[in-house]
């Protein structure tokens, strides 16, 4: 068997006998240099420089879905999740804070993430945690027109001028079949609060009291083509 000069992280995990996972924690911690034969791969001499125990005692537990991780700052928070009620924590806002890079997801895997139980620790203590996750609320467009004091209509407007873009999509389930799922825009809480003052051209007052049926003022704001299909 031919031996192995270059390893990916995969292989280098293998060869330290430690889940793939822990190396990625090792690596964001300082413990593993920067790949040195490409800008995915390490040397063997690299390898065989490191420590495996080391590397192995970065992470100690076993890493944590986003709904364990939700569970937990929940309880960091003093607002446990509990079965049954809408959760203080959801696991929408746990993508949130690996959005924003306040997590590391272990896994590479947007479907099912793994994250560090010390680093979650972490973040449960941020006393600035209570005011990210109420920025990082999830709102659908009904609820962000409400929010702003707008129509439906108008707000569909600020989408279409690229004002403010969904930050997730999520599936709606509406009456008890699933023929009745959709997929609805996500948007943050806090995108939607600072559009009054990032577009102080427009005025709110006058767009707030606008009556059913007539059109938008911003519609003016798009270009001709984009009226014109609308």
């Amino acid at each position: 068997m031919a031996r192995r000069d270059e390893y990916d992280e995969g292989q280098a995990a293998k060869r330290l006998k430690v889940p793939v996972t822990t190396w990625r924690w090792a690596r964001h911690v300082g413990l593993i240099p920067e790949p040195d034969v490409s800008p995915v791969e390490w040397s063997r001499a690299a390898v065989e420089a490191l420590d495996a125990g080391a590397v192995r005692a970065s992470m100690p537990r076993e890493p944590l879905s986003p709904y364990e991780a939700a569970n937990r700052l929940a309880a960091a928070l003093g607002t446990p999740n509990e079965d049954g009620q809408a959760p203080a924590v959801s696991t929408f806002a746990v993508e949130r804070l690996i959005a924003l890079g306040l997590l590391l997801d272990l896994s590479h895997d947007h479907k099912y993430p793994k994250l560090s139980p010390d680093q979650v620790d972490a973040v449960g203590t941020r006393p600035d945690l209570p005011e990210i996750l109420a920025r990082e609320a999830p709102l659908g467009p009904e609820q962000a027109a409400a929010r702003l004091g707008v129509r439906r209509v108008d707000y569909e407007w600020m989408r279409r001028l690229g004002w403010i873009t969904p930050v997730s999509y999520g599936r709606v389930r509406f009456g008890t079949s699933k023929a009745g799922a959709v997929t609805v825009p996500r948007f943050s809480t806090g995108d939607v609060d600072a559009l009054p003052a990032q577009h102080p051209e427009v005025d709110w007052e006058q767009l707030r009291d606008i009556g059913k049926g007539r059109r938008s003022p911003l519609a003016a704001l798009a270009p001709a083509q984009e009226t014109a299909t609308a």
